[in-house]
């Protein structure tokens, strides 16, 4: 009996999937979020044309008025972004197919050399399988 509801089973199911396979033609769509808090605000919308085009942006700014915004498209040519920004740290500059164009405002730093002190080490013994066996 149980042989019987057991081929019953798999007979069934091998007969739900024998039909057509649909193939589904990409579809032009859209999507976008922005969500803001007392300390931030993000945001993203993208779109695509359904024939491999896509054109998007997202960004933030953070409680301190720290920025960033980045567009984008991806299609037959390739992804290309352009990321606007005031982050220290940051230039303008144009890698790969990116162009950074920030508004932080150029600032020669000196580095000063770092000065190391010896740290003591001491070795501790172990008890009952609790403690790392070092201590700084």
């Amino acid at each position: 009996m149980f042989l019987l509801v057991a081929l019953s089973c798999i007979i069934f199911a091998q007969a739900q999937y024998h039909g057509d396979i649909h193939h589904h033609h990409p579809q032009p769509y859209a999507f976008g979020y922005s969500v803001r808090d007392h300390n931030s605000q993000q945001h993203r919308h993208e779109t695509g044309n359904g024939h491999g085009a896509v054109v998007g942006s997202y960004g933030f700014t953070d409680a301190t008025g720290i920025a960033r915004q980045v567009n984008y498209v991806a299609d037959h040519a390739g992804f290309r972004a352009q990321v606007n920004t005031n982050e220290q740290g940051t230039a303008n500059q144009n890698p790969a197919a990116v162009h950074v164009i920030s508004h932080q405002p150029h600032v020669d730093t000196v580095v000063e050399p770092l000065h190391s002190h010896s740290v003591g080490v001491v070795a501790v013994p172990v008890v009952n399988g609790l403690g790392a066996g070092l201590v700084f």
